[in-house]
């Protein structure tokens, strides 16, 4: 007892998780005053007694307690909780950490994900880490299938802000008009993002528009880039789906990818400037998971064709008696049912004959599966290369900077749309004989230049700043035709596209008050935005349809060339009609903010922030925001957190201006040209739909921080309630009256059987709670784990009437206007509650990774009642082993979905499978048709 009484001098080295000394590190004796701090190598020493403990702290890192059984006692420091991470996202102040922050923010490592986690691209790696983020790869719905919607809380992706470096990110040019979650809206393209360019994601779950501006009515991301300089990271991640139901549900492997990433930095000058490159490449095949085509393929009249073709016969003007010599050839015809053939007295009554199904006998005749003719249900194939730029040069000794970062991407997609089968009068047949299955190739480029100088005037913190980003798609259409022009269709189609260009001005001044109370941030700026969103048309016969002599269709009286049963052949290149030059434009507009924030630090326990935006938009107006928050500390470790706002979100150039015929399939299968028509249109004019307004919104959010230092374990729960007026959706389709009519005409010149439109045509409260709950445990240097539980339950509904106008009241034509499938698609169509549990285990040169995610039941996006079938929640593991090789190198094995989990097939009863097309719900999305998809990677890290 009294040799532990003794003082003692006590020394060690304090590192960090890449063996790397610590400098600065505080050492104290636990309950004294007594202590020292580590030098520039990481070494300390201090006088103590055997039985006290030594306490190490470092910012940005987890306090480590140790008792004193030695003289020498060596320590390694882990990362710190996310909670004390200092944020750009969410206030003004530049010191403010997630602890003290009055709303919710996560910050994720994404340079440590990029080690261990199956995902390659950002939005699927915040899909399966970030519980209130939802995106899915979505299937058959045209240009969707390129760019993945995004969402934070169950909102919709135009209603989540995304920042870059704390600077406003452009949207894609993309607007969502197919059967898809997110339907009608415009996000932005995450994906155009390297991940190896992020050191970390800062995600604000709360509305921040009184902040920001328009869209952060959900909240908002913001992604910081890596600084690091001296370092090459390298990583190559190669994988494949190994699946029961890959390659058309006969298993095996599928869907093989390709992803090499890369990030370097250089010194700048000798103040701390620095340049940092980074960007990787992208190669993914696309993979099906269409089992069987189970309905009608062949009609009598098509047998007879092939047979007519065999024979040299043209078989794109058979007479009536070719008809009747050709069909004695087709040798599983009964006698009986040629003598009817031969007998017939006209062509209508060949017509009426010859459109028996004869499916089954044909493909024997042919050689042909019914698996020939599958779609493609599943990702598309791709192939992409992105690349970003982040430098700061310091330009003085006060801290004057001068900072710029920039990326291009450039991908190319190819997805299929619904096979054009030989018995439609959308395939001629004397081009494709046994139909064909039409391809959108899809070409998107983006490009983004932030430049900007900050530094102090007069004791105020001054930020200008311009941000430029554009983003283009570009449709090219192969293995298709226009039906229409028959023999003289080519089989490929430039489509046209659109573009969206957005710059943006920024002037931000604050200072930090410190004598006022315990501190008061006062932050104030403007903002000037320029938008351009612009549409460009295809080549011609892309978006025509033709007469049987070859004229244009402009009026409804004019009758389209038609197939042997007299069926309209549709115009445009099959799968996606091209733009015309009737859908083009070039549209722009402006707006200008200022705002004012302010945070106020009345004791250490209290904290108030307000701030208010007003903002005008040259072409509806302006808006005026307020948001008002507050914290309170119950204890050093227990925080009251509070806020309510309100918001708005400006309709997108996209939704004013988009116009296109574009073929939409129902649920049944059966396809529609649909025409989309802007608001200021003679259709809308005609049908009663209004003018697009802002969406305005009120929400209030309630939780609280906690953490138990002495288990390194912290929890923030948090509550929120979000009512949003005047919302918009993207219509149901409105049919002419077939009596050649003002609209039938329209829509006859638009190559269109129906319209649809964008509307304010609803209210929705969205309420819910969010959950984060994170646990770091020390057992020794060599064995640490970190396990995080994050959850969000959350509801989103219609409230109130929909908001239709007297024309579409008196026409019956409110459910159109808001069609059932349209509130799935809102409500229940993805996860409303999600739930992820990861761990991570590091074992001297070895890192296991695991992490479960349940995600919630969903529902059929249906507008028959009856056809609404709900999947059922699942569970979907995640596991990665990795092994630190050398110093520099990291190899990982590992899977997604390991035990090959599937959400629920789609019940015969429900109707809604489309004759085989769909096993799996394609407008119902948890996390995918994949399967199991097993992953390598190596890691090099060199400095």
């Amino acid at each position: 007892m009294v040799a532990q009484s003794q003082t003692r001098t006590i020394s060690g080295v304090v590192l960090d998780e890449n063996s790397q000394p610590l400098g600065g590190v505080t050492v104290a004796i636990k309950d004294t005053n007594k202590g020292t701090s580590t030098d520039f190598d990481g070494i300390y020493s201090l006088e103590a007694e055997f039985g006290q403990t030594l306490v190490f702290t470092f910012v940005g890192f987890d306090a480590r307690e140790v008792f004193i059984d030695s003289e020498e006692i060596n320590v390694t420091m882990v990362s710190g909780m996310a909670l004390g991470e200092v944020v750009l996202v969410g206030s003004r102040n530049p010191s403010r950490t997630v602890v003290e922050s009055t709303v919710p923010i996560d910050v994720l490592d994404v340079q440590e994900m990029t080690i261990a986690v199956p995902q390659v691209n950002l939005n699927q790696m915040l899909n399966y880490v970030a519980p209130s983020f939802t995106s899915n790869t979505q299937t058959i719905s045209d240009g969707t299938d390129h760019i993945d919607p995004a969402s934070l809380r169950g909102l919709g992706p135009d209603q989540v802000l995304v920042l870059i470096n704390g600077k406003r990110r452009h949207n894609s040019s993309l607007v969502n008009v197919n059967g898809t979650f997110g339907r009608g809206s415009v996000g932005t393209d995450l994906n155009a993002i390297p991940a190896s360019a992020i050191k970390r994601i800062e995600v604000l779950r709360d509305g921040a528009a009184a902040q920001y501006g328009s869209d952060a009515i959900a909240g908002v991301i913001n992604i910081v880039l890596i600084d690091q300089t001296d370092e090459l990271s390298v990583n190559i991640t190669t994988g494949a789906n190994f699946s029961k139901n890959a390659n058309e549900q006969t298993g095996g492997v599928d869907g093989e990818t390709v992803n090499v990433a890369a990030s370097y930095g250089i010194s700048l000058g000798e103040k701390g400037g620095f340049v940092t490159f980074a960007g990787d490449f992208d190669y993914r095949e696309d993979y099906n998971r269409m089992r069987e085509w189970e309905g009608t393929i062949f009609n009598a009249y098509n047998a007879i064709e092939f047979r007519a073709a065999n024979f040299g016969a043209n078989i794109a003007s058979l007479t009536d008696d070719q008809i009747k010599d050709f069909a004695q050839d087709v040798s599983y015809f009964s006698s009986e049912f040629q003598n009817d053939i031969s007998n017939a007295e006209d062509r209508e009554t060949l017509q009426s004959l010859l459109g028996m199904d004869v499916t089954e006998n044909e493909l024997d005749a042919r050689g042909l599966d019914r698996t020939d003719f599958n779609m493609r249900v599943g990702q598309s194939g791709l192939r992409g290369g992105r690349f970003f730029a982040n430098m700061s040069l310091p330009l003085d000794e006060e801290g004057t900077e001068l900072y710029s970062f920039a990326g291009m991407s450039s991908r190319r997609g190819n997805s299929a749309g619904f096979y054009r089968l030989p018995n439609q009068s959308r395939t001629y047949t004397p081009i494709y004989i046994n139909g064909f299955l039409p391809e959108i190739n899809s070409k998107i480029k983006d490009q983004s230049i932030a430049v900007g100088v900050r530094g102090a005037v007069s004791e105020w913190d001054v930020d200008f700043s311009n941000t430029w980003g554009k983003n283009e798609f570009q449709y090219f259409i192969s293995n298709t035709s226009n039906a229409s022009l028959q023999r003289a269709s080519p089989t490929s189609f430039d489509a046209g596209g659109f573009s969206f260009i957005q710059n943006t001005t920024n002037l931000d001044i604050s200072r930090l008050f410190q004598e006022v109370f315990l501190g008061l941030n006062i932050a104030f700026g403007a903002e000037h935005r320029f938008e351009n969103y612009e549409i460009v048309a295809g080549e011609r016969g892309s978006y025509e349809q033709y007469t049987q002599s070859g004229d244009v269709v402009v009026r409804a009286d004019q009758n389209p060339a038609t197939d042997f049963f007299g069926s309209a052949r549709p115009g445009g290149s099959q799968v996606f009609p091209g733009f015309s030059p009737k859908n083009e434009l070039s549209r722009e507009r402006s707006s200008i903010a200022g705002y004012f924030d302010a945070e106020l630090d009345f004791s250490e326990k209290f904290l108030m922030t307000f701030a208010t935006r007003f903002e005008d938009y040259s072409d509806f107006g302006s808006t005026l925001n307020f948001k008002l928050s507050s914290r309170y500390k119950l204890t050093d470790d227990i925080n009251i957190r509070g806020a309510v706002n309100t918001g708005f979100r400006a309709p997108s150039l996209h939704q004013l201006y988009f116009n296109s015929t574009s073929t939409i399939f129902d649920n049944a299968g059966n396809p529609q040209e649909v025409g989309t028509f802007s608001n200021d249109s003679r259709p809308a004019e005609l049908l009663g739909i209004p003018q697009l307004k802002e969406e305005t919104s009120r929400s209030i959010s309630l939780g609280f921080t906690a953490k138990i230092p002495d288990a390194n374990l912290s929890l923030t729960v948090d509550g929120y309630f979000v009512a949003i007026d005047d919302r918009i959706v993207y219509t149901g389709q409105f049919s002419g009256p077939g009596t050649g009519s003002e609209l039938d005409n329209l829509l006859a010149q638009a190559n269109a059987t129906a319209a649809s439109f964008f509307a304010n045509a609803i209210d929705t409260e969205s309420k819910g709670l969010d959950m984060v709950l994170t646990h770091k445990a020390v057992f020794n240097d060599n064995l640490r784990l970190k396990s995080d539980l994050a959850a969000t339950l959350s509801k989103t509904k219609k409230v109130g009437d929909i908001n239709a106008s007297e024309v579409l009241e008196r026409a019956g034509l409110v459910d159109t206007y808001f069609p059932e499938d349209s509130r799935i698609y809102l409500e229940e169509a993805v996860p409303r509650t999600k739930v992820n549990l990861t761990n991570s285990l590091t074992a001297g040169d070895f890192n296991f990774f695991l992490r479960n995610v349940y995600f919630g039941e969903v529902t059929e996006a249906s507008t028959v009642l009856e056809n609404q079938q709900v999947f059922s929640s699942k569970i979907v593991t995640d596991l990665s082993v990795g092994y630190h090789a050398t110093e520099t190198l990291t190899l990982t094995l590992g899977a997604n979905n390991i035990f090959d989990i599937y959400p629920d097939r789609a019940e015969e009863e429900f109707n809604n499978r489309s004759s085989g097309r769909f096993d799996w719900s394609r407008r119902a999305q948890q996390f995918g048709i994949a399967g199991r998809f097993l992953f390598a990677r190596l890691s090099i890290n060199l400095d």
